[in-house]
C-alpha cells in the first residue's frame, strides 16, 4: 500500500496521485505540487489515503506545500491576465484570417508559460500566429487543439436535464456514443434531442445501456411470431422497462390487440412456419410463472397511528362469529328495526282473551232511543241489512269515556215528520233483523 494524496487542476478533469512527503492534507484544500511543467496550483479532493501499489504509476511526483495567502494572490493575478490574453489572441487570429475558435487561455503558476486552447474542423497552420503572441506576451506560447466535447467540459454549462454538464462534473474521461444506443432503449432519433450542447450524442446515453441490454434478451423484438394464451400473433409493440408487449393475433383482425408480459408468451425460433406446417405449441410444457400479489401502495397522506389499544386499555376484538353477529345487530338498529327477543319472550307476549261479553237487552233498548233522538233510522221489521262484524271486547284497562262532541245545529238532521221512515225497496218476506 502507498500513501497519496488526490488532486484536480483547477477543479476539473481526472484526479492525480501525488506523494504527500510528510504534508498532510483534506479534501477542499489547495495545495502547490510538482509536475512535468513546473510548479502548479491544485485543489485537494481527497486527503492522505492508502492505495494499492498497482493503481501508482511511479515515480510519483510530490506535494510541495498547502497554499498560502501569497499563491492564492497569485493565482488571483494569472486569472486577470488570462482575460487580457483572450482579448489579444482573438485579435491576432483575426488578423491572420484562420479559421479557428478559441476557448481558453491558461497561465502557469509561475507565469513563464501561457497554453490556449482552440477549436477547428481541419488543421491550421497557426505557425505565425505563435510568433506575434510570443513577441506580445514575451512568454513561452502553446497552442493546443481540442474537440467539441473538450470545450464543453472547459466552459461547462446547464444541460436539458437542468443539471450541469456531467463532463464538466465527474465524467473524467470520454467513452464512445452510438445511435444504437439510442435505438436499443426506444428512443425518438430526432438530432436535437438526443445531442447535448456540444453537438455530440449525450454522454448520459451509456448509463443505462448495460441495463438495457439485458432486457432485450429477455423481451421479443417488433415483429416476432410468439405464442399466446389467446393463439399466436405478432408483436406490434414492446416496453422494455415493464416488460410488457401488446401482440395482435391471428385471424382476429387488426384491431383486435392484446398486451401481455414477457414470462406469459413464447417466441416461436424462426419465426411464422410455411403453410401446412404445424405450429409448435412452446406454452404447453412450460410452468407457469407465480405472481406475487401486489401490495397496495402506502397513503402518502394517511396519519400515523400515535396510540394503541394498549394505551386506553380497550377490550379484545371480538370472534369473527360474534363480530359478524355483533355488526348485523348493529345495522338493524340503524335501519329502525326491532331488536331480536328470546325464544320465551314471545310467550309472555302473548296476553290472555278476554272472555266475550253479551251485551244485556236494557243497555239495547236505551240505544235505541238515543238514535231516535239524533233523527237515527230505526230498524224496521223484516228490512234488510247487511251483516256487521262484531266488535272486539274492550281491553282489560278501562279508560274514561272520552266527550262526546257537540254539533252544531247547522250540522244536525232535520227531523221527517213522523219519526220513520221505511225503505224504497219492497218488504221481503220471512227476513226478521238480527238481534
Amino acid at each position: 500500500m502507498t500513501e497519496v494524496i488526490s488532486v484536480k487542476f483547477k477543479n476539473r478533469g481526472k484526479s492525480y496521485y501525488f506523494a504527500p512527503e510528510g504534508v498532510t492534507a483534506a479534501a477542499g484544500d489547495h495545495v502547490i505540487v510538482e509536475t512535468a511543467k513546473g510548479l502548479e496550483f491544485a485543489d485537494c479532493v481527497e486527503g492522505n489515503h492508502e492505495v494499492p501499489d498497482e493503481s501508482v504509476v511511479k515515480p510519483l511526483r510530490r506535494v510541495v506545500r498547502l497554499a498560502t495567502k501569497n499563491d492564492l494572490r497569485i493565482v488571483e493575478l494569472n486569472e486577470t491576465r488570462e482575460q487580457e490574453a483572450m482579448t489579444i489572441c482573438r485579435r491576432k487570429i483575426e488578423e491572420h484570417g484562420l479559421d479557428m475558435k478559441l476557448v481558453e487561455a491558461e497561465y502557469s503558476f509561475e507565469g513563464n508559460k501561457i497554453m490556449f486552447y482552440f477549436t477547428s474542423d481541419g488543421r491550421v497552420d497557426f505557425r505565425e500566429l505563435v510568433k506575434d503572441l510570443a513577441s506580445e506576451f514575451r512568454s513561452r506560447i502553446e497552442l493546443r487543439q481540442i474537440g467539441v466535447r473538450d470545450e464543453a467540459k472547459l466552459l461547462g454549462g446547464i444541460g436539458i436535464c437542468g443539471r450541469p454538464y456531467c463532463c464538466s462534473q465527474f465524467l473524467t474521461d470520454f467513452h464512445p456514443v452510438s445511435t444504437k444506443m439510442a435505438k436499443v432503449q426506444s428512443m425518438s432519433l430526432n438530432p436535437t434531442k438526443i445531442s447535448g450542447a456540444c453537438g455530440r450524442l449525450m454522454c448520459c446515453l451509456r448509463y443505462e445501456q448495460e441495463a438495457y441490454e439485458e432486457l432485450v434478451k429477455l423481451v421479443p423484438k417488433v415483429g416476432a411470431f410468439v405464442e399466446t394464451p389467446a393463439g399466436y400473433g405478432v408483436v406490434t409493440s414492446v416496453n422494455m422497462l415493464r416488460s410488457s408487449l401488446k401482440v395482435r393475433l391471428d385471424g382476429e383482425g387488426d384491431a383486435v390487440i392484446k398486451s401481455y408480459q414477457a414470462d406469459e408468451i413464447a417466441v416461436i425460433p424462426g419465426g411464422r412456419p410455411r403453410p401446412g406446417e404445424p405450429l409448435p405449441q412452446l406454452l404447453k410444457d412450460r410452468p407457469k410463472p407465480k405472481r406475487e400479489p401486489e401490495e397496495p401502495p402506502e397513503d402518502p397522506w394517511a396519519l400515523p397511528q400515535l396510540f394503541s389499544s394498549e394505551t386506553y386499555g380497550e377490550e379484545p376484538a371480538a370472534p369473527e362469529g360474534e363480530a359478524s353477529a355483533q355488526k348485523k345487530r348493529r345495522n338493524r338498529r340503524s335501519r329502525g328495526g326491532k331488536k331480536p327477543q328470546e325464544a320465551s319472550k314471545p310467550e309472555q307476549s302473548k296476553q290472555p282473551e278476554q272472555p266475550k261479553t253479551e251485551k244485556p237487552q236494557g243497555e239495547k233498548s236505551a240505544s235505541n232511543r238515543n238514535r231516535r233522538s239524533r233523527g237515527g233510522k230505526k230498524p224496521q221489521e223484516g228490512s234488510q241489512k247487511p251483516e256487521q262484524k262484531k266488535s272486539q271486547p274492550a281491553p282489560k284497562l278501562e279508560q274514561p269515556a272520552a266527550p262526546k262532541a257537540e254539533r252544531s245545529e247547522g250540522s244536525r238532521r232535520p227531523r221527517r215528520r213522523g219519526g220513520r221512515h221505511h225503505s224504497k225497496g219492497p218488504k221481503p218476506e220471512g227476513n226478521t233483523p238480527k238481534e
